[in-house]
């Protein structure tokens, strides 16, 4: 009973000092690891699931002077009711050895299941060619500290005392069967037995006697080979342009960068998620993302929306482009890359869901600077040059056909190009799209890199504060608060981002005296800027606003409205909160109200509504001169770097499933299970908007497992056709 007692330990029960350590080892731990790894792991037990709200809460204690994401996040837990041993199967499950030693060592917590010794990291058999990096890794949890000893074919091994044994350089004579014992004062246990094979590595290579001369460095580069590629910091705009005033209405884009954004976070990238952007606030939106950009930084540009290339240039379409409009309308995507080039990027990401179509309004042949000859590129388009993309629509949410297959592959830890290239075969076996819509690739990446590559900072403390100031500036929301009316009614007023742009705020009555029989709160007269439907507002559902995508993550029973185009705000969000209520035995209605003042929420605080330099699009070089590998799976092939690739663009939301990584059935080699009717749908000239049609979802559902992207046959394909 009393070791049952201490296994029910709370969480919030520790010691400061071993919240501190195990929050150190978090911070700094390697990717899958990490707090956002735990935060995942503890979301799926009902009782302490985690909000994407609570996650950026987290996410904002890097900006505090001594600030832990993972600190917020263990506290958050333990107010939650964790439990010691929840959180010891939580690290288990991450393996992650260093945390668990750390929480089973602790003589706070003796008498845990984590003090017998177990061994949770199996060294794994690896087949290696002459040269390459042998890394094997056995841990242990247990109490005393366990010890180790790596042995090789019945022989103990020289310099394998520790719970990693590492060979630099391997040979035939590495080849054998390893495992590890694993030891303390009390017990011991052996590692299972592996097997590592190791092959002559065969290679022809192509070079000029300069070449050879610069391969005589083995030391240097086999220094580089060991190690994997870093990123100083990840940043990525997501853009998703959908209410155009003279084209037509898309919905695809709000669920696809809302599952976008969920997903690059959980890749520890800093997002700016942003709907429906005029010309100068995606000009001023794309400078502010710049800004964030450094040396060594991986940059990721996602736009979903209308879209067309002309002369090997790829042009985004604003929501207030006329029709029909031209290159001096529309943001120019090559432009962007050379300005993100002069940053000295690390990675260079550019995910366009958008048509690649010719403009035949526009024949202006674009002039830009050069690019830099730089090995760090990657255009990912949602379809191939002259093909149709489309979108798919269930309970009036849409999802992209790219990003419904992108969305079940972007978190798997391999090369960025080798991940597009098993997202194509994936659309491939989409037979309802098959040999209508491709994922086009186009890289120049000659380095192992990937969206999991592990963030590894080397600026100063200053620069790093900086970036992720800048950063943090498009994403604090208001503070809850509690309103006192004289009545003796308290009223919380809440906040939600829904996007870097789309704030909910939430209004419940938590205190009425009981003379109150009738009691009504709303929120009201807010800013014109933002075009506050009062039909909208107020409303008893998030749905019931617009908002499909966070409604299971805001509180119940609430009332709830929606402010969109936060971008537009000029001054402080200033609004009025007014109280109705009755008491009995009169027929009058009493009332009362609060006028409230938030400041500027989340992007509003970067006045993307100022305006624009012009000559921010229009360079002064010639593009046509570039070469560009085209990444078809095989080789690089030097080819014209402006060759039309992608055909149009889908905008595409996909459904909100908060902790869906990905569907097996996806992978499997069979077609896929889309069925639904395939409709044509073009943007044709003096296109006129309805008057009455609504770009928004009409209806949802609460069941999850009924949004998942593996659709029934109510399925409606809508092909989108951008011009």
């Amino acid at each position: 009973m009393a070791e049952a007692a201490r296994g029910a330990l709370p969480l919030r029960g520790l010691a400061p000092p071993l919240l501190r350590r195990l929050s150190e080892l978090l911070d700094r731990a390697a990717p899958g690891k990490g707090w956002r790894d735990l935060a995942q792991r503890a979301g799926s037990r009902g009782r302490v699931r985690l909000s994407p709200l609570d996650l950026e809460q987290c996410s904002l204690k890097v900006l505090e002077p001594e600030g832990s994401p993972s600190w917020s996040l263990l506290k958050l837990l333990g107010d939650r009711g964790c439990t010691v041993v929840e959180l010891m199967q939580f690290l288990q499950a991450l393996e992650h050895t260093e945390a668990l030693q750390c929480l089973s060592h602790s003589g706070s917590i003796t008498g845990l299941p984590g003090n017998k010794l177990h061994i949770c990291v199996q060294p794994q058999a690896q087949s290696l060619a002459v040269g390459d990096a042998l890394v094997l890794e056995c841990g242990a949890v247990g109490n005393p500290i366990p010890q180790y000893q790596w042995f090789r074919n019945g022989f103990p091994l020289a310099n394998g005392s520790e719970n990693v044994y590492m060979v630099t350089y391997v040979d035939v004579e590495h080849q054998g069967t390893y495992w590890c014992h694993v030891f303390n004062d009390q017990e011991d246990e052996d590692s299972n037995k592996i097997e590592v094979v190791i092959g002559r590595k065969a290679m022809a290579v192509e070079c000029s006697e300069e070449d050879l001369s610069d391969l005589q460095k083995p030391a240097e580069l086999q220094e580089q080979a060991d190690h994997r590629p870093v990123a100083t910091d990840k940043v990525a705009l997501l853009i998703g342009n959908m209410s155009y005033w003279n084209h037509p209405q898309l919905k695809a884009p709000m669920v696809d960068v809302y599952e976008l954004t969920n997903l690059l976070r959980q890749l520890d990238f800093k997002v700016v998620s942003l709907l429906d952007l005029t010309e100068p606030e995606m000009r001023n939106a794309v400078d502010e993302f710049l800004l964030l950009l450094d040396k060594g930084v991986y940059g990721l540009l996602y736009y979903a929306g209308h879209g067309y290339e002309n002369y090997g240039n790829s042009f985004m379409v604003p929501i207030d482009a006329p029709n029909p409009y031209r290159s001096a309308n529309c943001l120019c995507v090559q432009n962007i890359l050379k300005r993100m080039q002069e940053k000295e990027t690390g990675l260079n990401v550019f995910l366009l869901d958008m048509c690649r179509k010719r403009n035949e309004y526009d024949d202006t042949i674009l002039i830009l600077d050069a690019l830099k000859v730089t090995a760090n590129i990657v255009f990912g388009y949602a379809t191939c040059q002259g093909a149709e993309a489309f979108e798919i629509q269930q309970s009036g949410l849409a999802n992209g056909i790219f990003m419904k297959f992108l969305k079940d592959r972007l978190l798997e830890d391999k090369k960025i190009t080798v991940l597009l290239d098993e997202v194509a075969e994936d659309m491939g076996k989409c037979h309802l799209t098959k040999g209508k819509q491709a994922l086009e690739i186009r890289s120049s990446l000659s380095e192992k890199r990937a969206l999991t590559d592990p963030i590894q900072q080397t600026g100063s403390s200053a620069e790093t504060q900086a970036r992720n100031l800048q950063w943090a500036k498009a994403h604090e929301l208001p503070e809850s608060m509690y309103l006192e009316f004289k009545c003796g009614v308290q009223i919380q007023l809440g906040f939600a981002a829904e996007f870097s742009n789309v704030m909910i705020i939430y209004t419940r009555i938590v205190k009425q005296p009981p003379e109150i029989v009738v009691c009504r709160a709303y929120v009201t007269d807010f800013a014109l800027d933002l075009d506050v439907d009062p039909k909208e507002a107020n409303r008893g559902t998030p749905e019931e606003t617009g908002s499909y995508l966070v409604s299971k993550d805001l509180p119940k029973h609430c009332l709830y409205t929606r402010l969109s185009s936060l971008q537009k705000l000029r001054e402080h969000l200033i609004f009025a909160v007014c109280l109705h209520y009755e008491y009995p035995g009169t027929e009058y209605t009493m009332d009362e109200r609060k006028e409230v003042n938030v400041g500027k929420p989340l992007i509003a605080k970067l006045g993307l509504h100022h305006g624009f330099k012009t000559n921010n699009c229009l360079q002064t070089c010639c593009l046509t001169n570039n070469r560009f590998p085209n990444h078809m799976g095989s080789s690089p092939v030097a080819t014209e770097y402006f060759i039309p690739s992608h055909c149009p663009p889908n905008s595409c939301p996909g459904i909100y499933l908060p902790n869906h990584v990905c569907s097996d059935s996806i992978r499997q080699p069979e077609a896929c299970s889309c069925n639904g009717i395939l409709a044509s749908r073009h943007e044709v000239g003096n296109y006129q908007p309805p008057v009455e049609e609504s770009n928004v979802p009409v209806e949802t559902t609460d069941d999850t497992v009924e949004l998942e992207f593996l659709l029934s046959d109510k399925l409606r394909f809508s092909k989108q056709q951008y011009l």
